[in-house]
């Protein structure tokens, strides 16, 4: 699934959510695809399931996983997230500067702004 690093400044349940989040958004987990128990979680990654809850809800607040009492945690499908848009203002900041610095480095490299745009656009399936 993914590994944990201890000695990282980010807080493991941030680690666990960053990690779920790539997989979603990648396409290793399908939209509707069944998350793993919270209690499951916990046993492979030997770490407290109040951590793995809080992972899970903050997903869920932020529309990449839903909840179905009984049943358990699911992938959404992206329209549920784009739903949520907004819901991690501090998240979307930060992904805006990392797009700004990687354009940065593209032009530094060289590429036009036509060049970057269309490789958007490719990532984008436009």
């Amino acid at each position: 699934m993914f590994t944990l690093n201890y000695r990282d400044s980010q807080p493991i349940y941030g680690q666990i959510k960053d990690g779920l989040r790539r997989m979603i958004v990648s396409g290793a987990l399908e939209p509707g695809e069944k998350l793993p128990s919270v209690r499951a979680m916990a046993m492979e990654l030997a770490i407290n399931p109040n951590t793995i809850h809080r992972a899970y809800s903050e997903l869920e607040g932020e529309g990449f996983i839903y909840s179905v009492p009984g049943k358990g945690s699911f992938a959404s499908k992206r329209e549920a997230a784009s739903a949520a848009r907004g819901a991690d203002p501090e998240r979307e900041a930060k992904l805006i500067q990392q797009l700004r610095e990687l354009v940065a480095e593209l032009r530094y490299l060289h590429y036009t702004d036509d060049e970057i745009i269309a490789l958007m656009q490719e990532e984008a399936g436009q």
